[in-house]
């Protein structure tokens, strides 16, 4: 893992392509405008494998088809609501339909840049990518495990991955391998499990304090790990996901992978309802009940 110390997941993102666009000859990046200062050194010296379409999100989409079908491995980044949302029914053609992999890089998550309004908030993102067959999701929480998780996706020869960056971020990285959830701290045989995503681990430990809880940790959301969630779960099949995108969205995945034991799914994470006084992270979390404080209260609730 070589990290940029002290970067966000952005900076990070921008260090580990461009190494792979110097390294590995089959890899190409295709921007929408947002993104092409960080990568104007790489565009120079890779003119005919880093392709800026301007604001042209569908248009992006569909060149990132036609370069996997050459044989490149596209690598496509803009903010999350222009690279999932607005471009969905390219997503669905040309890449799913047409059975070929690219490597889809958001940033701005569901409440980064809330400063700039609804249109570059998209806690939806990854329950809509649900809607299509064959995703691998990512959510870093932290950018040595964006650097790890981008690696890990472009390595991923012909298959669909989205990794998830954001400013949202925990203070330390974690042994994560793709895939897999990490056990971060585990309860006795009797104790509910809490599943943080990504950027909410931190939260999601000091709100648990010394709660007798088995906290996961997952970077990897599809697949999901229903093995390790299983094998968590011990004697007590209470399960609370915590995660920074809508509320819900890994909640039938949780069901599936218990659907042989008794057991309750309690699904945090950003609501539908909108929230039309833009603020910062922390006062988005805070909102959405997500901070510490606001964690703590409704899992205790829930598993006592």
């Amino acid at each position: 893992m070589q990290s940029v110390h002290g970067a966000t997941m952005r900076e990070q993102f921008g260090a580990t392509v461009t190494e792979l666009l110097d390294r590995e000859p089959r890899t190409a990046l295709v921007l929408a405008d947002i993104g092409v200062a960080q990568f104007a050194g790489a565009a120079r010296a890779h003119p005919d494998r880093v392709v800026n379409v301007g604001i042209r999100e569908q248009l992006m989409i569909g060149v990132a088809g036609g370069l996997a079908l050459t044989g490149l491995r596209p690598v496509v980044h803009t903010f999350a609501g222009f690279l999932i949302e607005r471009p969905f029914e390219q997503l669905k053609l040309d890449l799913c339909h047409q059975g070929v992999g690219a490597v889809l890089v958001s940033a701005g998550g569901s409440y980064d840049r809330s400063d700039e309004g609804r249109t570059h908030m998209s806690p939806g993102d990854v329950a809509l990518l649900d809607t299509l067959p064959g995703w691998h999701v990512h959510v870093p929480g932290h950018p040595a495990e964006a650097d790890l998780l981008l690696r890990h996706a472009v390595a991923a020869d012909d298959t669909l991955q989205y990794v998830r960056l954001s400013e949202h971020r925990n203070a330390e990285p974690r042994p994560v391998a793709p895939g897999r959830f990490l056990t971060v701290r585990q309860g006795s045989r009797t104790a509910g499990t809490v599943l943080a995503v990504g950027p909410m681990l931190d939260a999601v430990l000091e709100a648990v304090g010394t709660l007798d809880v088995t906290v996961l940790y997952a970077a990897t959301v599809r697949p999901f790990d229903a093995a390790g969630l299983r094998a968590a779960v011990g004697e007590r099949a209470d399960v609370v996901l915590v995660e920074p995108c809508l509320a819900g969205t890994s909640e039938r995945a949780a069901h599936r992978a218990l659907a042989e034991l008794p057991h309750r799914v309690l699904s945090l994470g950003v609501p539908v309802a909108e929230h039309r006084h833009y603020g910062s992270i922390p006062e988005h979390l805070a909102a959405y009940g997500l901070d510490a404080a606001g964690l703590r209260a409704r899992i205790a609730e829930y598993l006592w």
